[in-house]
């Protein structure tokens, strides 16, 4: 993620939020943050799916509508 600097900046941000750097080498520091923002995407996907999926069993006055 070299380049735009204001792109470089949120990556730098990203990572940092993700958990402490892995390695003092950046290109691998950069795999192990790209695996741990997949695990996040993940997470949020999941989350995701068992919500709708409670709506749907249970219909939309389980959140109030």
């Amino acid at each position: 993620m070299r380049g735009n600097t204001k792109l470089s900046n949120l990556w730098e941000l990203w990572c940092k939020s993700i958990g402490q750097k892995a390695y003092t080498d950046k290109n691998k520091a950069d795999r192990v943050a790209m695996i741990r923002s997949v695990w996040v995407m993940l997470h949020v996907a999941t989350c995701l799916f068992i919500i709708l999926n409670a709506i749907a069993t249970h219909g939309l006055s389980l959140i109030g509508l």
